[in-house]
């Protein structure tokens, strides 16, 4: 695929006022969101739950795309419509998470890595042919005494580089993630120190490769206090060390950034974007790729009544994606 389309359909995944919903979890994580609702974990439930988040009335307003997991990618609606279908013809762009999740960094105790190398060339082209035109790879870097060693960071830059480079040969915009963990007692400035290291040694990894930076989206984290900092940063200060860290590291020519939620509150995940937003035109769209921040509402009213509350949930599922999108124009209010 040529690189004007994957301009494309990036510039899409980012188009004014819209952004990215995340319901990629794995079983194993969808398990403990349902275990905490009292839901079963079934593969039924899975399908009708993720039936109802894509099946949101108006969606398409405020939504660009939906990151997808292996199994909802292959499932359809409770009237056998394959969810990429659905998607497509509402105008929502079908994405996949593709990464195997983390594993152990050999030689340095209590940093991971992330795995899924092996095999991605047909995964990918797989994925392509179930409908996808994006995917997503996610690396997470934790902070602590003792990490992120260099080390740790560049092993995780280049496999996202790896994939990103693959995606791009099978016609896939690859989504870039390095998460900077919130878990900790950092403070912000910390945290943009390592948010700044792993930028720098991303795009760097990116440029050997060979990645056309002009089809692919940054799935970013916030420059933000770890969660058991004594002193929490503003919304404002939040705001202006984010863009501060993004402004001295990604290129102009990339796409858009898209921001993930990384387990702050609803509000305070929009609040955040919004901010943004407001101080000032950026080299690049900025907005929402968030999973939880846009589902945990819903999934209490859904799991209240799993089809006798399906209105209700959908309500609430949109009523976050406009404020999101809302927030990506700076034009959200509390």
């Amino acid at each position: 695929m040529s690189i004007e389309t994957l301009a494309e359909i990036a510039l899409a995944m980012v188009a004014p006022g819209k952004g990215i919903i995340a319901i990629d979890e794995s079983n194993a994580t969808i398990k403990k969101r349902f275990d905490g609702v009292g839901v079963e974990c079934t593969e039924e439930n899975r399908r009708a739950y993720r039936e109802m988040l894509l099946t949101t009335p108006n969606l398409n307003q405020h939504v660009s795309g939906a990151i997808l997991f292996d199994e909802t990618i292959r499932q359809s609606t409770k009237d056998g419509v394959p969810f990429t279908k659905i998607m497509m013809d509402n105008g929502i762009i079908p994405g996949i998470k593709v990464d195997k999740g983390t594993f152990p960094l050999a030689g340095f105790p209590g940093e991971v890595v992330t795995e899924g190398l092996d095999g991605l060339r047909d995964r990918l082209k797989e994925y392509y042919e179930l409908g996808a035109r994006f995917a997503k790879w996610r690396a997470v870097i934790n902070i602590s005494d003792d990490a992120p060693s260099q080390t740790a960071i560049d092993a995780n830059c280049h496999a996202l580089a790896r994939y990103a480079s693959l995606c791009q040969e099978q016609g896939l915009v690859p989504m870039v993630e390095p998460e900077v963990i919130m878990d900790g007692s950092h403070d912000l400035d910390e945290c943009y120190d390592v948010t700044e290291a792993v930028l720098l040694s991303l795009f760097n990894a990116l440029r050997e490769q060979g990645v056309m930076i002009e089809g692919t989206i940054l799935k970013a984290s916030m420059v933000i206090s770890g969660t058991t900092c004594e002193e929490q940063a503003e919304v404002e200060e939040v705001a202006a060390a984010t863009l501060h860290c993004l402004r001295s590291t990604v290129p102009a020519t990339l796409p858009g950034i898209v921001f993930l939620s990384g387990g702050q509150s609803d509000e305070k995940a929009t609040a955040h974007l919004n901010a943004m937003n407001q101080m000032g035109e950026q080299p690049w769209p900025l907005t929402f790729s968030y999973g939880r921040a846009m589902q945990s509402a819903a999934l209490k009213i859904w799991a209240q009544d799993l089809t006798g509350n399906l209105a209700a949930a959908q309500q609430t599922v949109f009523d976050r994606a406009r404020a999101n999108g809302l927030a990506a124009l700076g034009e959200w209010t509390a």
